[in-house]
């Protein structure tokens, strides 16, 4: 008594009113849970994943789902109905209605693998590689942008077949042992194997009379020259791509890509933090002391800054609309200068007598900054004499 047919619905665990997105998960967790690559041996794994696979298919398919839903399981049974599942079976051996090949490319195939199908012969399999060109340059160059030449050894394009590979007055031809599909198909009994075809390579074509310069590959060893335009705000990691300048791609494939990343420089007097600039300026002590007004360098020439008297070393004011522009058009970075107050230094003997004297005049006023040093180490060594007592 022939066993009768569970609903697909049932099958797949989900209810009549589920979603794509619902039955396309619940088939792959029971396809990957009753995958014969998991179950060797398994009769009634490979059973289940025959049905969860029919169901899949049933139910995945818009216009089989609705027939189904109409008519049941009848619509897609004997020689005039559906079709879709009826006889065959894998490798001509017959499993019961399911083409166990068909059910793994289904498989593959839903959830982004690439699980058979189609042909080959498509020259994107012979796209040549991607090169990386590392390039340093100066600090103005990544600030203004700038051009640049840039020449470097590469597999071109032979230029005495165009790239085809075939020698003049020839052509590629269809491949004969996979019939131009690019792949070949081998069985080890329960599962038919698809693999690119290892005499074309999976291209499809075959060179009976190749090029003499290139020997077939399409390609020769060159010299690449071309002018690289270096736009303004560029940093060290960015990465520039110029299409179809990599390696030629084999016997008429794409040219790859050239991706050029760019360091820079490391400048005398500015660094850079994003769109932001910094610098350290040297201050004169008395204008530090009694303040006044210094010019700071910046990227178009130089600015006034106001010293507030009384400025201490180390002091970073903002000159906001001084750094970098966005090279999107978002704005300007700031710049910051960090004052560095400097000690005269080579005093002769009058100087230093006078600073003496300066000296004597200045105890009286106020050293914020000293006075509270004095008490930070103070408080330090009351908690360590703290703790000398409670360790004795």
């Amino acid at each position: 008594m022939a066993k009768a047919k569970q609903d697909f619905y049932e099958q797949l665990g989900v209810v009549q009113s589920a979603s794509p997105e619902e039955i396309k998960k619940a088939y792959r967790k029971l396809a990957i849970k009753y995958h014969p690559d998991k179950n060797p041996g398994d009769g009634e794994a490979e059973e289940r994943f025959k049905e969860v696979t029919e169901a899949y298919e049933v139910l995945s398919d818009e216009d089989k789902r609705h027939k189904y839903d109409q008519f049941g399981h009848a619509v897609f049974e004997g020689g005039g109905g559906g079709g879709g599942f009826g006889g065959g079976g894998f490798g001509g051996g017959g499993f019961g209605g399911v083409d166990l090949e068909e059910a793994l490319r289904t498989f593959m195939g839903a959830f982004g693998g690439s699980g058979g199908g189609g042909g080959g012969g498509s020259r994107s399999t012979n796209r040549g590689s991607d090169l990386r060109f590392d390039l340093e340059i100066d600090f103005e160059e990544a600030v203004f942008g700038s051009q640049r030449e840039l020449s470097f050894p590469v597999m071109q394009e032979c230029d005495d077949c165009s790239g085809e590979g075939a020698a003049q007055g020839s052509s590629r031809e269809t491949c004969s042992m996979c019939q131009g599909s690019g792949v070949t198909t081998t069985s080890n009994g329960l599962f038919h194997i698809r693999q690119n075809c290892s005499t074309c390579g999976g291209t499809g074509e075959v060179v009976r009379n190749p090029c003499r310069r290139c020997h077939g590959s399409g390609r020769v060893k060159g010299k690449r020259t071309l002018n690289l335009k270096i736009p303004s705000g560029v940093e060290t990691g960015s990465r520039l791509r110029v299409a179809g300048k990599g390696e030629g791609g084999l016997r008429g494939g794409p040219a790859g890509d050239l991706f050029v990343i760019i360091h820079v420089k490391r400048h005398d007097v500015f660094e850079r933090q994003g769109l932001d600039l910094s610098c350290e300026l040297p201050v004169p002590f008395t204008t530090a002391t009694l303040g006044g007004e210094i010019e700071v360098p910046t990227l178009n020439g130089s600015a006034k800054l106001k010293i507030p008297a009384g400025t201490q070393s180390g002091k970073i004011f903002r000159l906001r609309n001084k750094g970098i522009k966005d090279p999107r058009g978002y704005g300007q970075g700031d710049q910051h200068v960090r004052v560095i107050v400097e000690v005269p230094t080579g005093l002769n003997h009058k100087q230093k007598k006078e600073i003496g004297q300066l000296d004597e005049l200045l105890k009286p006023t106020n050293h914020s900054m000293d006075a509270s040093f004095k008490k930070k180490v103070a408080k330090f060594f009351v908690r360590k004499e703290s703790l000398d007592r409670t360790d004795s």
